[in-house]
């Protein structure tokens, strides 16, 4: 490390410093986020330009907390995430496990429709006529049942379940237990990386439901949080929202957009490291083994 070049040092030097200015051009707009949501709303006013209050405030998160609007989308957001996301790992995975035992019959077609799937978008059209015909257009199910199997998790959940000997299997039958108890008994027990991994993938993509919602759902009182997010950010009056406390005067505007896409991105980032060490070991057997 002594007998290092200049020019080596040069590099060293240029490479953290381009590193640092990436770090500080990704992260300053959620610090700013952050900052503003918090800020006291008369130094706000006062300055609207706020990098380091002099007064912190919860008026912002107390005033959208208060508002029947906002508590109904999260708790519309909670539902998709909880729901969709134990309804989707529960289809996936014993769809994962099937098509992983070899003895499955028609093993191979199921494989060819899956990855058709993938390679092969039906598009937006057909997409609403399907779930317009099934009957679920204004219904919050519209955004689980069309999701509840992704193609490329199943097969990514495949590799890790052929990663499970099959003489496993074979064992638990000669003891006297049936293809279901195997399944809920052994093999989940084992499958705790994998569940954990896509479970994140799912439950990330339910939370950020928006286009779908946006397609699907016309009464707002269904709406998730990222469409309601989406109404008062382009539209300043949608953030009058009536609060059940006294307020003399709420917060301004652009604090209370600010606030609410902290809570809408919060969530995510308090569930991740709660799962983050079955989450490398989980992509990683399932991207690996085929």
């Amino acid at each position: 490390m002594k007998n290092r070049s200049a020019g080596d040092r040069l590099f060293q030097a240029l490479n953290y410093t381009l590193l640092g200015l990436m770090a500080v051009v990704t992260c300053f707009p959620v610090y700013y986020v952050l900052v503003v949501s918090f800020t006291d709303p008369a130094e706000y006013l006062q300055n609207k330009w706020v990098l380091f209050p002099k007064q912190w405030s919860w008026a912002s998160y107390d005033y959208l907390l208060s508002t029947k609007a906002f508590m109904r989308s999260i708790g519309n957001s909670v539902f998709l995430a909880v729901v969709g996301t134990a309804c989707s790992l529960t289809v996936s995975a014993s769809l994962a496990y099937a098509l992983s035992r070899r003895r499955l019959l028609g093993r191979r077609v199921l494989m060819l429709m899956i990855l058709l799937t993938i390679l092969f978008s039906p598009g937006i059209i057909p997409h609403y006529m399907l779930v317009r015909q099934i009957g679920l257009i204004g219904s919050i199910w519209a955004l689980i049942i069309p999701a509840l199997a992704s193609g490329w998790i199943v097969i990514l959940m495949k590799g890790f379940f052929d990663s499970i000997p099959a003489e496993l299997d074979e064992s638990a039958a000669m003891d006297g237990s049936n293809d279901i108890r195997t399944w809920f008994q052994i093999v989940l027990p084992l499958s705790l990386p994998a569940l954990a991994a896509f479970g994140l993938f799912y439950a990330v993509g339910f939370w950020n439901q928006f286009f779908n919602a946006l397609l699907y759902l016309n009464d707002s009182s269904k709406w998730p949080i990222q469409v309601l997010l989406q109404s008062m950010l382009i539209n300043a009056a949608s953030t009058d929202l009536e609060a059940s406390g006294d307020y003399a005067q709420p917060p301004p505007t652009e604090m209370l957009k600010m606030a609410a896409v902290m809570i809408a991105t919060v969530p995510i980032l308090i569930v991740y490291p709660f799962l983050q060490k079955h989450f490398a070991k989980g992509a990683m057997v399932g991207s690996i083994k085929g």
